[in-house]
């Protein structure tokens, strides 16, 4: 069923929660794994002028070559072959091109399923994939989840400060 499966990652230690679902799932079918990172552009955005953007570039990609390294090491274990890129840009579109132009069968990522005020400033890379891509999309909860409880009950009170600060 699955020949290509495409496992972004942000280095993070709870991203590693959907790589290795991803290697699980690229061995019980015999598929290839693709890895990705993407240092995204927008970071250089907020920088002060004075701050040498090529030194800052250097360190996001250098934490990408960590990420990937890991994803390889994850899919050795589970004895999956396995691609990694660095890409650059915007994270949700660069995942959606290249899921697209490799023919990958899958995308599998982590969500930290945040909701209520904190999707709204914080935005979402799995939902802007989740809505933007043609290749079906595998969603993982990653991270949050020792931090109070289930994420309907972090919407419930993210949205019970909204309710408090607009009363005041």
């Amino acid at each position: 069923m699955y020949d290509r499966i495409l496992v972004p990652t942000d280095g993070s230690s709870e991203t590693e929660r959907a790589v290795e679902h991803a290697a699980q799932l690229a061995a019980a079918h015999g598929a290839e794994l693709h890895g990705v990172y993407v240092v995204n552009s927008a970071t250089f955005a907020g920088l002060p002028m004075e701050t040498s953007w090529e030194g800052v570039g250097d360190v996001l990609r250098e934490e990408g070559e960590t990420a990937l390294d890991r994803v390889e090491a994850i899919a050795a274990e589970h004895g999956v072959p396995v691609t990694t890129n660095l890409l650059e840009g915007s994270p949700s579109r660069r995942i959606v091109e290249y899921a697209e132009t490799e023919d990958c069968d899958l995308v599998v990522m982590g969500t930290h399923g945040r909701g209520g005020i904190d999707r709204l400033l914080l935005g979402s890379v799995a939902e802007g994939v989740v809505r933007a891509s043609s290749v079906p999309v595998l969603t993982v909860q990653v991270g949050d989840e020792e931090e109070g409880g289930t994420p309907n009950e972090a919407d419930s009170e993210a949205e019970s400060d909204i309710e408090q600060a607009v009363a005041e």
